[in-house]
């Protein structure tokens, strides 16, 4: 059985805009991850992950997501268009200081940025799960 520790203390420190972000698994280019802190174990359905999420201007994906954890987001930059088509086409679009917060199993996206984003996620487990 695995032993979740916990998120690192970590004091406050610079976020650099080039070092450190990567493509997440399942996202198509112009989509960039910066990990701020996590715990996450899926397998374990357990902990919890804190990142920014910024999205290229015209990236789009094609198909929903869906996970088995919670997530929160919240949009403070850009534009985000929510439900578009497999080209990009449609959707429901939300301007910086919007929130989302969806429970586990809650199909969401595709999404598009016209502009760019950059979003603040939380995603955790509750012990529901």
């Amino acid at each position: 059985m695995t032993v979740n520790q916990g998120k690192p203390h970590l004091e406050f420190f610079q976020i650099d805009d080039d070092e450190g972000w990567h493509t997440p698994q399942g996202y198509p280019s112009g989509f960039a991850q910066l990990i701020l802190a996590s715990d996450l174990d899926e397998q374990n359905k357990t902990g919890s992950r804190t990142r920014l999420m910024r999205l290229a201007p015209g990236t789009y994906t094609t198909k929903p997501f869906v996970h088995d954890h919670w997530e929160e987001v919240f949009l403070f930059e850009g534009d985000l268009i929510v439900g578009n088509d497999e080209n990009g086409e449609g959707g429901e679009q939300f301007h910086a200081r919007s929130y989302a917060c969806r429970p586990p199993g809650v199909l969401h996206g595709p999404f598009k940025s016209e502009k760019g984003c950059l979003m603040y996620e939380t995603h955790f487990y509750s012990g529901d799960e």
